[in-house]
C-alpha cells in the first residue's frame, strides 16, 4: 500500500527494507512571466520549492540527461532566452548549502544582478510561464528486504529510479530529521544501514558517500551505486 508519510526506519529486523516512490505535484499559486516576477517568486515561495525544482526533476523522464540540472536554469534559457543567466543558475549545487534559505539568498543575488544589467524585461509566452511547485511523496513497499550487503548488491540493478531517488536523495532530509547535522549528500539509507554492520563495510560506505549525485541522472546514479557494490 502506498504511504504519503516519510518512513522513519529503513530496516526490518536488521534487513534493508527497499522502498519505491513517486511524487504528487502541488502548485503554490506563484507564477512568473518575466524575470522580475520570477525574482519575487523566489523570495516568496516555500522552502520546499527548492527541493522540488532542484531534485525532483530527476524523477521526470524529460529530465533524463538534461541540458540544465534544475528547473530555474531551464526556464531562464528556454522561456526567457537568457543563456548567461541559465548557465549561472545551472552551476548552482544545492548540496553546498546547509539550508534552503542560504540557497534562496544566492539565487536572489544572481537575479538582482541580472535585473540591474537588463535594460528591459523579457516576457515569456503565457504557455511558458514559470510555476512554483512543491510535492508530496508517495512511498510504496517493494516486498524486497535483503539481509546482507551482498544480497542488496544483487538487487541494485533491479531497482527503479524512484527507489534510487528515495534511498539516496530523499533520505538526506529524513536522516537529518532523525538527528543528523544538516543536509549532506554523504548521508543516505545505504550508508546508514551499512554502518549497522560495524566497520566491516566501511570501504563500501566511503565509496557511496563520495558519490556526487546532483549533476547526474538517476540512471547514472544507479550505475554508480551498483559499481560501488562490486567486489564487496
Amino acid at each position: 500500500m502506498p504511504n504519503t508519510q516519510p518512513v522513519a526506519n529503513q530496516t526490518i529486523n536488521g534487513a534493508f527494507d527497499i522502498k519505491d516512490c513517486s511524487l504528487i505535484t502541488i502548485s503554490t499559486g506563484l507564477r512568473a512571466l518575466n524575470l522580475r516576477e520570477f525574482r519575487n517568486g523566489i523570495e516568496q515561495c516555500p522552502a520546499e520549492c527548492f527541493e522540488y525544482h532542484f531534485f525532483a526533476t530527476k524523477l521526470r523522464p524529460a529530465f533524463d540527461d538534461p541540458e540544465y540540472p534544475n528547473d530555474f536554469a531551464a526556464w531562464a534559457s528556454h522561456s526567457l532566452g537568457d543563456r548567461a543567466l541559465a548557465e549561472r543558475l545551472g552551476t548552482l549545487n544545492p548540496l553546498e548549502y546547509s539550508d534552503e534559505e542560504l540557497l534562496r539568498g544566492t539565487i536572489l543575488d544572481i537575479l538582482e544582478e541580472d535585473l540591474c544589467k537588463s535594460e528591459s524585461l523579457v516576457w515569456a509566452k503565457p504557455a511558458h510561464e514559470f510555476t512554483f511547485l512543491r510535492s508530496q511523496m508517495v512511498i510504496y513497499d517493494t516486498g524486497l528486504a535483503p539481509e546482507t550487503p551482498e544480497q542488496l548488491a544483487k538487487l541494485i540493478s533491479q531497482l527503479s529510479t524512484g527507489s534510487v531517488y528515495y534511498h539516496f536523495i530523499e533520505s538526506r532530509r529524513r536522516l537529518e530529521s532523525q538527528g543528523g547535522e544538516g543536509l549532506s549528500y554523504e548521508r543516505n539509507d545505504y550508508c546508514a544501514w551499512l554502518e549497522s554492520f560495524g566497520s566491516e563495510y566501511s570501504s563500501l560506505t566511503e565509496k557511496l558517500s563520495q558519490i556526487d549525485f546532483y549533476f547526474c541522472s538517476l540512471s547514472e546514479l544507479k550505475d554508480r551505486i551498483s559499481n560501488a557494490f562490486l567486489n564487496i
